[in-house]
């Protein structure tokens, strides 16, 4: 994984003091308040309000236009489609207003598209198998603020159109009835940052008048999408998340109790980071590879036998989706290993053939984790290549691809994530432009960081803390789990669990010794030996055995005590822009020194196999550049075997000299050192 920087945050410790004994909470979670922006008095009672006020929905441009034509509908008995999404926001929508509508009396089908057969969003023959279908009035959910041309079309057929979406508002609004967005201008709300479900929440509150019956109908819902679409978790969705997670847990549907069952977590009480990593993904899963209609089916399922077939078969779809992920994930890291320049460029893009156009996406967020820079992952067939972008904070995905806008076929998304296709021929130009458009637009490119919300001593870390973490509860987007960096543990012993593909840690630190699980780390791969002194980012949560409760503390990261990531990362940068030939810097050149202490500790070692940043570390001597370049050189004269991660010394009998290696000559010349 891409080494990150640790951002731990600061607060004013006398307003923390003064919050703690205004609204009697633990002076911690006031510190963390304050430190998260959270520290108006106001402010504070809102987070803490075990109830929510939610706002008008007629605040928002067009409802009561969008409720007078679905009104009008459903009295002449005209025929409505909810046309949705294949994302679980999109899916839980769709579900949210086909069964309100429903239930009122309505005339009303749904219609989501196959994300690999048709895309985001409406398009001419999907309309014309709705009007196929006798529908008058068509509604959309989480889409159709963008799709100007086929709201057009939809009245040239003789329909209508009620536009509810959540996404950015273009120049031009669509032909439609009504157009029910949160980020139009006109609208009179503080709060904007609903997903798309959530205004469809707010639709069915207008149509029927009251907000809190539609609450114990429908949260569960909203929860779910609010949720899988990473909106914020503040104001109004806090409140939802709240409310949903509480149904869920309860009394929710049957579909929704199918698949926690499905996904092994049918009698655990789960919170808004379990949903996000077992209900979302599931739902996800199926309109990624398959059909999300499936999904919508298992959310409106009435009958406990159909619902419990329909959650096995998008279990099914999950992990046949994870299968995809993993393959191609290990093919792009394949395609890197063979072409290394590709992850020296500020922005990773790797084209593959034939990769799943449902699953790019998830792969683009792999990679941009493994190697800490923002990634585009395009798939090649029939002469095009189309795929998805993510990014990392501070650098902005969207616009650096706009950036590149004459030679694409399509873009969209956000300053986070994007999709995009292009000619397959175009794909290397586009590689070199959108990297040159880094260099110019970003002189100091943002780094991978983990925001820690204090340095903590183990004497602190217990039961009783985590207990009084929950007031901060539900966890995500905006509201981050709460993590704590504990600095200069002495590791006692690294033990394997999980038939081996976990370990767990056993560290002291002034006589309190502390357990902390890594996952998805072996012992082989773990870098540091008993002894050694380590920084470790934790999550502090509890488990229940026997009948106690017990701390359990789950790794984010692990550093060796002492590293200096302000110097890691310039010295990364300088090397980049030397890579790049935006300096000509001396500070990247490995001398004979340099080389003879680089390969002595390589032999020292017997070789080398936790990767290149814990080397440079491990080493402490010599700078990024001159390590990356030593390495080239021990390569091309035969001295080392050298993969991704492993480096492996070779019986070499015959002398070497490194100062003729042509990287090394390469350098001379360049940097005049002849």
């Amino acid at each position: 994984m891409a080494y990150k920087k640790w951002i731990i945050a600061d607060a004013d410790k006398e307003k923390a003091s003064d919050l703690s004994e205004q609204f009697n909470i633990d002076p911690f979670i006031a510190f963390m308040l304050v430190s998260r922006g959270i520290e108006s008095s106001a402010d504070v009672a809102d987070f803490l309000a075990s109830s929510y006020d939610f706002s008008d929905p007629f605040l928002l441009c067009d409802m009561e236009r969008a409720v007078s034509a679905i009104e009008e509908a459903v009295d002449y008995g005209e025929k409505i489609t909810v046309f949705g999404d294949y994302d679980c926001d999109g899916v839980t929508a769709t579900v949210l207003l086909y069964t309100f509508l429903k239930d009122m009396g309505a005339d009303v089908d749904y219609y989501i598209p196959s994300r690999l057969n048709e895309g985001y969003g409406m398009n001419k023959a999907s309309i014309d198998k709705i009007k196929e279908n006798g529908t008058k009035l068509i509604i959309t959910v989480d889409n159709g603020i963008s799709a100007i041309k086929e709201a057009e079309y939809i009245y040239s057929l003789g329909m209508r159109l009620v536009v509810t979406d959540h996404h950015q508002v273009g120049n031009t609004l669509p032909r439609a009835e009504a157009v029910v967005n949160p980020h139009r201008a006109e609208n009179e709300i503080d709060f904007r940052d609903f997903s798309g479900v959530g205004v469809a929440f707010k639709l069915a509150c207008a149509i029927y008048g009251d907000t809190e019956d539609m609450l114990y109908q429908f949260v569960d819902l909203v929860a779910l999408g609010t949720i899988s679409d990473v909106m914020p978790l503040v104001s109004e969705n806090r409140a939802f998340v709240k409310a949903g997670i509480k149904l869920i847990n309860g009394n929710s549907r049957i579909g929704i109790d199918a698949l926690k069952k499905a996904a092994g977590a049918g009698n655990k009480e789960l919170t808004a980071t379990d949903i996000a990593f077992t209900l979302c993904p599931r739902i996800n899963a199926t309109g990624r590879v398959d059909d999300a209609a499936r999904a919508a089916e298992l959310l409106i399922s009435e009958n406990e036998e159909d619902a419990v077939f329909r959650a096995e078969q998008i279990n099914i779809d999950n992990a046949h989706r994870q299968e995809l992920e993993q393959n191609i994930f290990e093919d792009v890291k394949l395609r890197i290993a063979e072409n290394p320049g590709i992850s020296k460029n500020r922005v990773i893009v790797v084209c593959g053939k034939n990769y799943h156009m449902g699953v790019v996406g998830i792969v683009a967020a792999k990679v941009l984790e493994e190697y800490g820079k923002p990634t585009i992952i395009l798939s090649e067939e029939n002469g095009m290549a189309m795929g998805s972008a993510r990014s990392i904070d501070g650098f902005n995905i969207y616009e650096a691809i706009a950036s590149c806008s004459d030679m694409l076929d399509h873009f969209g998304g956000h300053p986070k994530a994007a999709g995009l296709g292009l000619n397959t021929d175009d794909v290397d130009e586009f590689r070199c432009r959108i990297n040159e458009y880094a260099v110019s637009a970003y002189p100091i490119m943002p780094v991978q960081s983990i925001n820690v919300d204090c340095k903590i001593s183990p004497a602190f870390l217990n039961v009783e803390l985590v207990d009084s973490l929950s007031v901060l509860e539900p966890f995500g987007e905006a509201n981050r789990s709460a993590v704590f960096a504990l600095m200069n543990l002495r590791l006692i012993s690294v033990t394997p669990m999980g038939n081996g593909k976990h370990i767990r840690l056993e560290c002291e630190k002034k006589g309190k010794s502390l357990k902390i699980s890594k996952f998805r780390c072996t012992a082989d791969e773990f870098p540091f030996a008993a002894g050694e002194y380590i920084d470790v980012v934790v999550k502090a949560s509890k488990n229940l055995y026997n009948g106690r409760e017990y701390l359990s503390l789950q790794a984010a990261d692990i550093k060796r005590h002492g590293n200096d990531d302000d110097k890691y990362f310039a010295e990364k940068e300088e090397y980049e822009l030397f890579v790049l030939n935006k300096n000509n810097s001396e500070n990247v050149y490995p001398d004979r020194e340099d080389c003879s202490v680089i390969y002595k500790f390589l032999r020292q070692k017997k070789g080398w196999r936790y990767g290149f940043d814990e080397l440079y570390f491990a080493l402490n001597s010599v700078t990024y550049g001159k390590l990356k370049f030593a390495l080239e050189a021990f390569l091309e004269c035969g001295l080392i075997e050298y993969n991704e991660n492993d480096i492996h010394i070779c019986n070499v009998s015959a002398k070497v000299d490194l100062m003729n290696t042509p990287v090394i000559k390469k350098l001379k010349g360049r940097l005049g050192l002849e």
